[in-house]
């Protein structure tokens, strides 16, 4: 005997009251808009969605707690930001209401941003830093032939298809959730008519939404690429970094139209019961070297 989910929810004929974007919810409204009923199923979803405050069940929230480390060599790091731009991650939903879904957890249905995205768009960060682009240009734009600096490999390790020696990089990542959707509406015009055609709906984070990247440096003891490394300096590259990932590059789909980046407020570290905080890089970078002595 089999069943069939979708089936199931197609025989359903309204949609249930639901105070968050939950997996079944969603794949309701599918449902109905794909049999016909579109204008409802969008109008429902999107009603709900406006009116939700995402937030992960206290009873269910294992956020990190940076300021216990268990090891005294261990740093945490928090960076507080607001959203000047709309944020966007494509979902990897098959079906959905929307054309251009925001991702989202598939519990809970809150908006969020992957660790692993974390990892490989600071690593781009780090390249970035360290000349990428300028390789970019003398070899006609073709990454081939580029090589990561020690201290790159150092925070992010190797990538898995690379055939020298494996490495896991010392840098652990969190993801970061959102607390609010709304929508942004694109409308093409007709070049003859030059009026609009059919608006195209993205589902984001808005700007002026408050967020945090968490990320905790774990160094490797005796490992040799750790005693070769100095550890101020590669840290002070990994934050300047990431300033400049959260403020100028942006870290959402849609980049070059200027989505996701942020300012941002906060910067923190927290070491061995110890915690440093400032909201200037600059004055930060000068009281990790001071107070936790690094």
């Amino acid at each position: 005997m089999t069943f069939d989910y979708y089936a199931s929810l197609g025989n359903r004929k309204q949609i249930p009251e639901e105070e968050t974007l939950s997996f079944e919810l969603v794949d309701i409204c599918s449902t109905l808009y794909f049999k016909g009923n579109k204008k409802e199923a969008r109008e429902y979803y999107i009603k709900q969605t406006l009116k939700t405050k995402f937030k992960v069940p206290k009873e269910l929230d294992f956020s990190p707690i940076l300021s216990i480390m268990p090891d005294s060599a261990w740093i945490g790091f928090e960076v507080e930001f607001i959203l000047k731009t709309p944020w966007y991650s494509k979902d990897d939903r098959s079906f959905h209401v929307l054309e251009n879904s925001l991702r989202k957890d598939h519990v809970f249905g809150i908006p969020f941003h992957p660790a692993s995205s974390w990892k490989g768009l600071l690593r781009w960060a780090c390249r970035m830093e360290s000349g990428l682009f300028e390789h970019l240009e003398k070899n006609g734009m073709k990454f081939e032939g580029w090589k990561d600096d020690k201290w790159i490999l150092y925070l992010f390790g190797n990538e898995k298809n690379n055939t020298d020696e494996l490495y896991q990089g010392v840098i652990n990542f969190y993801p970061t959730f959102f607390d609010r959707i709304k929508f942004e509406v694109i409308n093409p015009h007709s070049r003859k008519t030059r009026a609009g055609t059919q608006p195209i709906y993205y589902e984001v984070v808005p700007p002026k939404t408050k967020a945090k990247l968490q990320l905790v440096y774990v160094p490797h003891a005796g490992c040799e690429m750790h005693t070769e490394t100095n550890c101020l300096e590669t840290i002070n590259k990994l934050l300047t970094a990431t300033e400049k990932l959260l403020t100028i590059y942006g870290f959402s789909a849609k980049r070059t139209a200027g989505w996701g980046t942020a300012e941002i407020s906060k910067w923190r570290a927290f070491k061995a019961g110890m915690t440093v905080e400032e909201a200037s890089l600059e004055k930060f970078k000068e009281a990790l070297k001071i107070q936790l002595k690094l």
